[in-house]
C-alpha cells in the first residue's frame, strides 16, 4: 500500500495476536487494499508487534488492548472506527478460546467463560458492526468458526457449544440483515493453523503433516478478502477451509 493514497474505507479486526496468526494475516490483507484498520487483541506485546509490522508496510492502524466480552468497549471501538471520511466497510470477529476440558471435570465458570468469549462477544460485535453499517445499507461482517462449530469432540464440550452458538448468531444475523444490504459470513477453519501457537506448542506437528499440511494464515485471509468482494447477487454465507490432506 502506498502511503500517499487516500484512506477511504475502514475495517476492524477483533482477535489479533502475533504477526504469524490469523487475525494479523486478515489485517494485512485488508491493509493491502488501503483500509484504515482498527485491531483489538488481549496481549499488548503481541498486538503491538503486529501493529508495528502493519505500520511499516504503510497501513494506518489503531491498536487496542481489550476484552471482547466488554459490551461497552466493543461498541465504543467499532463506533470510533466508523469515520465520515473512512466509513466502516468490513468487520471481522476472530476472537475465541480453544481449551480442552473433560465433561465431568468442567465447572460452570469454565463453560460460561467459553460462551462469553466465543458467543456473547460475537453477539456484541455483530450488534455494533451492523448498527454502524445499516444506515448505508452496505458492509461485510465475518466470523471465524472452527471444526467445533459443526461437531463436538470429546473433551471439547465447552468450546464446541460456544462455537455452535456463534455460528447460529451469524446465521440469524445474515437472514435478518442480508435483505438490508449487510453481508454476514461465517468461515469454518477446519484444521491446525501454521501460526505462532502451533509452532510454539506443537513444533513437531508441521513436520508430521508435511508440505501444506497446515492452514497458512495468509491463505486463509485471502478467503476473507474474497468474501468481502463478492457481489450481492451471489453472496456466500458459510465457507469451510482445510488443508488438502486434512481428513474430514
Amino acid at each position: 500500500m502506498q502511503q500517499s493514497e487516500a484512506v477511504q474505507r475502514s475495517a476492524v479486526v477483533f482477535g489479533v495476536g502475533p504477526a504469524r496468526g490469523l487475525g494479523a494475516a486478515i489485517a494485512r490483507r485488508f491493509a493491502r487494499e488501503n483500509f484504515r484498520l482498527t485491531i483489538l487483541g488481549r496481549s499488548a506485546e503481541k498486538l503491538g508487534a503486529s501493529a508495528d509490522e502493519l505500520r511499516v508496510s504503510g497501513a494506518v492502524v489503531t491498536s487496542i488492548v481489550g476484552d471482547v466480552t466488554d459490551a461497552a468497549l466493543v461498541h465504543a471501538v467499532i463506533g470510533a472506527a466508523d469515520l465520515p471520511e473512512a466509513p466502516l466497510e468490513a468487520a471481522i470477529f476472530n476472537a475465541g478460546g480453544n481449551r480442552p476440558n473433560g465433561l465431568l471435570d468442567m465447572d460452570a465458570a469454565f463453560f460460561e467463560n467459553m460462551w462469553r468469549v466465543n458467543a456473547l462477544a460475537g453477539l456484541f460485535f455483530a450488534q455494533a458492526a451492523i448498527k454502524a453499517m445499516l444506515p448505508r445499507k452496505r458492509g461485510v461482517v465475518l466470523f471465524t468458526g472452527a471444526s467445533a462449530s459443526l461437531r463436538g469432540r470429546g473433551n471439547f464440550a465447552g468450546f464446541a457449544s460456544a462455537k455452535a452458538a456463534l455460528r447460529a448468531i451469524a446465521q440469524s444475523a445474515a437472514r435478518e440483515f442480508g435483505p438490508q444490504g449487510i453481508h454476514v459470513g461465517h468461515v469454518i477453519v477446519d484444521g491446525a493453523i501454521d501460526g505462532d501457537r502451533i509452532n510454539t506448542l506443537l513444533p513437531a506437528l508441521k513436520e508430521m503433516r508435511g508440505p501444506d499440511g497446515l492452514l497458512d494464515p495468509d491463505a486463509i485471509a485471502e478467503n476473507y478478502w474474497h468474501l468481502y468482494q463478492q457481489p450481492r447477487s451471489a453472496w456466500t454465507h458459510e465457507l469451510d477451509l482445510r488443508p488438502w490432506a486434512e481428513t474430514w
